[in-house]
């Protein structure tokens, strides 16, 4: 059994939620499975738009900042973290993690990376050797994005 609440998680808010209820900038666990040699991966979602809102993130938006993600993650969290995903909806990312759970790492991790947004040089992963689609980038829309989220960041874990 997975410890949530030691974790720094609200188990009411663990899993699939009414999208009409979720507020955003937020960040919150969307599923823990326990494999069978006692692994942990985790799915947190971090969501950037409400949903159905009338507001969602340009494809540049997302492309962009999931490049930064993944490269900060895999930096700061080697170990641990395995992808980051966009959503579809266009309202936020998908973060899978490897026996790393707790929301205060996480959370501390995101606003480090958010934070070198803002003083990057330019887009990690940029170039046409790197990128399937490269000239889709702006580092400024990123930069937004990450003030918009760091604006937010005592209520990330308030999903609802």
């Amino acid at each position: 059994m997975i410890a949530l609440t030691e974790l720094g998680w609200d188990p009411q808010l663990v899993g699939e939620l009414d999208h009409r209820l979720l507020k955003a900038p937020r960040v919150k666990l969307r599923s823990a499975r326990t494999g069978r040699h006692g692994d942990v991966v985790y799915c947190v979602d971090l969501r950037v738009c409400v949903p159905n809102a009338g507001h969602y993130l340009s494809t540049t938006e997302l492309h962009s900042l999931e490049h930064f993600l993944l490269e900060g993650f895999q930096r700061y969290l080697p170990e641990s973290f395995i992808s980051v995903g966009v959503m579809g909806c266009q309202t936020g990312f998908y973060l899978i993690f490897l026996n790393e759970g707790r929301s205060e790492v996480l959370c501390d991790t995101l606003a480090s990376i958010l934070t070198e947004v803002l003083a990057a040089p330019g887009v990690p992963y940029q170039r046409i050797d790197q990128c399937g689609h490269y000239q889709n980038h702006d580092l400024e829309l990123a930069r937004e994005v990450a003030r918009q989220l760091l604006q937010a960041r005592a209520h990330w874990l308030e999903a609802v």
